[in-house]
């Protein structure tokens, strides 16, 4: 199987080899390997054979600190195109690891960039790369930025949304895809209002200029627009597309998973099913109509996006080949639907849930879920899960447990009692995305498998996004509103989702922490919105715990958004010594076969090396980052938090056949490519999602086969 591009008429892999490209090369052309987002490659100079004798080809150390970019890089061209912790762009010789360039923007951007997009057309051959909220256009050659496209080479994704875009938090996160000579793009905004809606947007590669926009949060006349509050295309926000996308380019189809709407726990402001918050949907790439859609959620209180690129997958039905979209879920299911009309090729059934106990909240009644296959994670968190890792961590997690609401999924939260969310807020399946093999037909997911508890606490009384409020406010109250769900009212957080503000007193100036606010980084969105006055007293109240009080300054917000009641934190449910409080397996890799709904196999995916040595193995752990498949047999997958390790299987059985330990976890997902006669395999190692004391920045490293 050969993946094509086809741009403007023309074969991109005909264009590569017009180009300067080395002889002999086998591409990773794009984010996911290719349009169809499969992360399948035919390569097998690698196999099950002799993969044990892998072994370092190269390494390339970025030296730009540390970080959580999470890249998977692409090759074309004979050049590996990647980013730094800081969210430089680079080219690297994809057979020496000698870097060739790299573009510094002058920002440095933090947390996750998962990858850069490429384009050609004859000598025109371009890189666009994103820094927080602006993608810049580059000559893949030199590294050059291209004046022509945009302005003075870049676009600002905070404009053309309908708001102040001085006010608004959005950057791109997961990269693009090209149709043509359109880049599509999704982003990522906050999870809480004020936040700007999630649109998509297509823009010429060549000049930067706006072609067309699907408004997610749907305006009047438009398709979905009774599913909300007549006036939310006004003040609500999000519903936007952060994991990836995927074409089908010969039906000129794009294919777009997207996220809650905010604020993603309390939706008084938005009673309504929310169309196209947490759907699947499939537009015209040349023109952003719709052609059908999935809403997997519906009125989403759970923040369970759709968390990865959809899978453009090809599968028998009755002795009939169709073709097919495969999306994974946070909850833990897999959903497949026909290519061209969206017609569930497995049955879904549509079940009841309970009724919100919150005032002001109206639950949906009934949520989708499909019939086969069986969820890849686990659903209901009961007593006969709880750890025995040891008798004392047992009994402790049988009495926290008593004091929890466990019943699985779409359980609304209550008021003052923590309700399990099982798989957790991060999943089930994560941004990593999966991979599908042509020749089996078997469709590879890896997925943590954690509990996580959360509950609803009244508001604050006033402060910047409480409802009605127009008197003064307090430091205390705005971080409340806007820190305490990610950072908890304790400052702790969550490591190493949500760091401790608590570190930073005494090793971050107020300057340093009120430039960390404005912009944000990792999982934090940038706060635009707040005025000098509150940043400053929220810098300094997260430094001292000083409670400053700020005069009254007019109505904090829209008075049609509603905070009557707040989230109270993301609350990763661990046993007193940091580890797991559910019964293993903590992380999974799965093989499904899509043509029955049948698994091939399923193996923990992980494990902490120091249970290792004390002979408590095969746990799974968390894991970031997907899998790749390859016509050598093989399963390539590093992911896991702990262990540092990238692991080859064997794609029929799953049976470990290789693994090297990296300089630091491989939260991202690999690429295979060939180069005049040699596959190689890359993965970017950054230690980011790691904690505990793991060593963190930013290395790409390389194996083949000694001798070719």
């Amino acid at each position: 199987m050969k993946i094509r591009f086809v741009i403007a008429g023309i074969s991109l892999l005909a264009a590569y080899a017009a180009s300067t490209a080395p002889k002999r090369e086998q591409a990773w052309p794009a984010y996911g390997g290719g349009p169809l987002d499969n992360r399948y490659s035919p390569l097998k100079q690698i196999n099950t054979g002799n993969v044990k004798k892998l072994q370092i080809a190269w390494t390339y150390d970025t030296q730009d600190g540390a970080g959580d970019t999470q890249t998977q890089p692409i090759m074309v061209n004979g050049t590996v195109f990647g980013v730094t912790p800081g969210h430089k762009i680079v080219a690297i010789d994809a057979a020496s690891g000698k870097r060739k360039w790299q573009f510094d923007s002058g920002v440095r951007g933090r947390g996750p960039n998962r990858s850069v997009v490429y384009w050609s057309a004859g000598d025109d051959q371009r890189i666009f790369g994103s820094v927080q909220s602006f993608i810049y256009a580059l000559d893949a050659r030199t590294g050059e930025v291209l004046k022509d496209f945009g302005k003075s080479g870049r676009i600002d994704l905070r404009e053309d949304l309908g708001r102040d875009p001085s006010k608004q938090s959005w950057v791109l996160t997961s990269p693009g895809i090209i149709y043509r000579d359109l880049l599509i793009v999704g982003g990522r905004n906050p999870e809480a209002l004020p936040a700007p809606p999630g649109g998509i947007r297509a823009y010429d590669v060549r000049t930067g200029k706006l072609r067309w926009q699907f408004h997610t949060i749907p305006h009047p006349g438009e398709f979905g627009y009774e599913t909300w509050p007549k006036d939310a295309w006004q003040y609500s926000g999000a519903a936007n597309s952060w994991p990836g996308m995927a074409v089908d380019q010969a039906r000129g189809i794009v294919y777009i998973p997207t996220g809650s709407a905010a604020t993603d726990f309390y939706g008084a402001d938005r009673i309504g099913d929310n169309l196209f918050a947490n759907t699947l949907l499939a537009l015209k790439a040349d023109t952003g109509e719709r052609i059908w859609h999935f809403q997997a959620v519906r009125h989403d209180l759970w923040d369970r996006d759709f968390p990865s690129p959809p899978t453009l997958v090809t599968v028998k039905r009755g002795g009939k080949t169709i073709d097919a979209v495969a999306q994974a879920s946070k909850q833990g299911w897999l959903y497949l639907f026909d290519r061209a009309n969206g017609a569930p090729l497995f049955p879904i059934e549509y079940r009841k849930y309970p009724a919100s106990t919150v005032p002001g909240e109206v639950t949906a009644e009934t949520q989708p879920l499909p019939t086969r296959p069986d969820p890849f994670a686990r659903q209901v968190l009961t007593a006969d899960l709880l750890t025995n890792r040891t008798p004392e961590a047992h009994r402790w997690a049988v009495a926290e447990f008593a004091r929890f609401q466990s019943a699985g999924q779409f359980v609304p939260f209550t008021i003052g009692q923590e309700t399990v969310v099982f798989p957790g807020f991060d999943g089930g399946a994560e941004w990593g995305g999966s991979a599908f093999d042509p020749e089996t037909g078997i469709y590879y997911v890896n997925a943590n498998d954690l509990a996580w508890t959360s509950s609803l606490s009244e508001a604050v009384a006033n402060g910047r996004g409480a409802s009605g409020s127009s008197g003064g406010t307090s430091a205390r109250q705005i971080y409340a509103t806007n820190c305490a769900a990610c950072h908890r009212d304790d400052f702790a957080g969550q490591s190493p989702q949500f760091p401790s503000l608590l570190e930073l007193r005494g090793k971050r100036t107020e300057p340093q922490v009120m430039a960390s606010i404005r912009q944000g980084g990792g999982r934090m969105p940038s706060f635009p919105g707040l005025s000098a006055a509150e940043l400053t007293a929220l810098a300094q109240f997260v430094l001292t715990g000083d409670n400053k009080e700020l005069p009254a300054a007019g109505p904090a917000t829209d008075p049609r958004i509603n905070q009557t009641f707040r989230f109270t934190g993301y609350h990763k449910w661990l046993d007193p010594d940091g580890y797991p409080a559910t019964a293993p397996p903590w992380g999974t890799l799965n093989a499904i076969n899509l043509n029955n709904g049948n698994y091939a196999w399923k193996i923990p995916l992980g494990e902490y090396p120091e249970l290792a040595a004390k002979g408590i193995r095969d746990t799974g752990s968390e894991n970031y980052g997907g899998p790749i498949v390859t016509a050598g047999g093989l399963v390539f997958i590093a992911a896991t938090n702990f262990d540092r390790k990238l692991r080859a299987f064997d794609k029929r059985s799953g049976k470990l056949l290789w693994e090297a330990t990296l300089p630091m976890s491989g939260n991202a997902t690999p690429i295979t490519y060939e180069l005049n006669g040699k596959q190689y395999v890359l993965i970017y190692a950054t230690g980011g999602k790691a904690g505990r004391g793991a060593p963190s920045g930013g290395v790409y490293v390389a194996f083949a086969l000694p001798g070719n």
